[in-house]
């Protein structure tokens, strides 16, 4: 059992809960090294640790996250000296707020954090059995009370990252038990959508870094108004794009960019912008940090949170977004 105490300097607030577990524990639960976790502390400021009066570290579960979201990123090849600035754009805003529904109606929405938590631990549970039918339960049970972005934001996509970076002996199974569960399960969802609507917006990814559940959801997500969004497969070259923009005809094209793009990366999305003759945007982190970039071109920046997301490209696509 894990010993609460109070920090000798100023108090850190950790959001998550009050919970605070040793550098040993944090070191089974992520597989980081303490010489990886103190460099993250003193040189970049990315973690928060609380000290004992007797100089020892103590993390919270918030810590962990952001430890996870650093491997995240960092795996993806993101440098560590830029993560900092990627961890604070992706803080959630308070939940607490109603929330009109697509049906028009208002849903109410959790202010406490704890109640996400417990739909997590559910989904942790089922997985931990291998169970399909308690996952599946969890998972209607969710859809019928919660906006779709607020499900994945908050619950599924959370609990996806965390198993992803488990190190226990089965934890891989259960991460690949569940990603193959989520993906076929927004396939579905993105499949019903596009029966349902005779426009059609072509969503790719950038080439590498890009793992095929992100780019699904974005996909739902972007097009939970119509579902007029078609997902391209993880790999599509980006120079093949015309020919299948020539041959599709959608009314935009997205790309989708879950990491920073590189300089030589922007170049090549810019001749592409000139080669289709649809209008191109950028949706996704990589968005928002190449936002001066972005200025001045012919690529709109649709950003990378949800609901912002969605109210762009209905500008985008309407010809009322500045680029």
């Amino acid at each position: 059992m894990t010993k609460r105490a109070e920090p000798v300097s100023d108090p850190i607030e950790h959001s998550v809960t009050d919970e605070l577990l040793p550098i040993r524990e944090v070191v089974r639960l992520t597989g980081v090294n303490p010489v990886t976790l103190r460099a993250w502390e003193r040189r970049y400021g990315l973690i928060q640790p609380v000290r004992t009066e007797g100089g020892h570290r103590l993390y919270s579960l918030g810590d962990v996250e952001n430890i996870r979201s650093i491997m995240s990123w960092t795996e993806r090849g993101v440098a560590v000296s830029k993560v900092g600035s990627l961890l604070a754009r992706s803080k959630p805003v308070d939940s607490g707020a109603q929330i009109t529904s697509q049906a028009g109606g208002i849903t109410f929405v959790p202010s406490d954090a704890s109640e996400w938590l417990g739909w997590q631990a559910r989904i942790g549970e089922a997985l931990a059995a291998f169970d399909q039918a308690r996952l599946e339960q969890v998972y209607g049970q969710l859809f019928s009370t919660y906006p779709v972005s607020l499900i994945f934001e908050e619950v599924l996509l959370p609990v996806w990252r965390e198993q992803r970076h488990q190190r226990g002996f089965g934890q891989l199974s259960q991460w690949l038990f569940y990603d193959a569960f989520l993906r076929a399960r927004v396939l579905q969802r993105l499949q019903l959508g596009r029966r349902a609507s005779n426009r059609c917006v072509l969503l790719a990814a950038l080439p590498e870094h890009c793992l095929e559940l992100e780019l699904l959801v974005t996909g739902l997500l972007l097009g939970a108004d119509d579902g007029a969004v078609q997902v391209l497969p993880t790999g599509q070259p980006l120079d093949e794009l015309p020919l299948v923009c020539q041959s599709v005809q959608p009314e935009g094209l997205v790309l989708f960019a879950p990491v920073p793009a590189t300089s030589t990366l922007l170049r090549q999305i810019n001749k592409l912008a000139l080669a289709i003759d649809c209008p191109l945007a950028l949706a996704g982190v990589g968005a928002e940090l190449a936002e001066e970039q972005l200025k001045g071109s012919p690529i709109a920046n649709l950003g990378s949170e949800s609901r912002l997301m969605r109210s762009r490209l209905a500008q985008f696509l309407g010809g009322r977004l500045d680029t």
